[in-house]
């Protein structure tokens, strides 16, 4: 563990001093200002039967911004290293490849949930500037920001496969935003299809718009949670599996 931990706190600090990192943190701040000043602009014009936060999350240019988050983050990770010729050294040393693996994946999804911290204080402006109770409750907030834990762990497991597979980070970024737009879009076949199809239920399960709807409004699925640590669990295996095999040809 004591290795894993210099290798992560390498990593997190490589983010931090990083001024990519930080226009990650800027760019989810401003953007989600805007999705949230055009869910309160909708709540002033017409009565809502959903929550601030519902609204916020479902507003047109959340999944814009939400999906290129992760691109930014892993394009680097690995693809950076294999470039400058740093990856052969580090899987040379002796640690073992698991612990590269998850220092930078962990490293990564730290950063991720620092990006998210401000978004908080942003809805906290709302009770402030109208003087009335919170536009939300408890749950739908508490669900709103596991849904968001859940994707992000899952998303930034397939940013570091994709930038495990190139020693080019543009490359791996458009692999990366590649694979999350496919899957995305996935869950809009049943919409287009109708669900009188085998399969039907399958592509409910993989849809992250119906799983934003349903914990942005309060409703927790075990499902859904074993779906994406399952996914993230299975990316950051083959991640490892691509290293592994890359450190053994040598």
């Amino acid at each position: 563990m004591r290795v894993f931990f210099i290798l992560y706190r390498k990593e997190l600090r490589g983010f931090l001093l990083n001024p990519l990192g930080w226009m990650v943190v800027a760019f989810v701040v401003v953007m989600h200002g805007v999705s949230l000043s055009t869910a309160m602009k909708a709540f002033s014009d017409s009565p809502m039967t959903q929550s601030l936060v519902y609204i916020a999350m479902h507003t047109p240019l959340f999944w814009f911004y939400f999906l290129f988050i992760f691109p930014m983050l892993t394009m680097k990770l690995f693809a950076d290293e294999q470039r400058s010729g740093t990856l052969e050294t580090l899987l040379t040393a002796p640690v073992s490849t698991s612990q590269v693996v998850l220092s930078k994946y962990f490293a990564a999804l730290s950063f991720y949930a620092l990006a998210w911290v401000p978004s908080y204080f942003q809805f906290q402006f709302y009770p402030w500037i109208s003087g009335m109770p919170p536009a939300w409750n408890q749950g739908a907030m508490i669900g709103t920001y596991l849904i968001l834990g859940l994707m992000g762990s899952s998303f930034i497991a397939i940013g570091c496969l994709s930038s495990s597979l190139t020693s080019n980070s543009i490359i791996a970024a458009i692999i990366t935003l590649a694979l999350l737009v496919l899957q995305y879009f996935l869950g809009f076949v049943t919409t287009i299809w109708g669900e009188n199809f085998p399969g039907a239920s399958l592509f409910q399960l993989i849809s992250t718009k119906q799983h934003m709807h349903y914990f942005c409004s309060g409703l927790l699925d075990t499902r859904v949670v074993v779906f994406y640590l399952s996914l993230t669990a299975l990316t950051l295996g083959l991640t490892f599996h691509v290293l592994d095999f890359r450190r053994w040809r040598r």
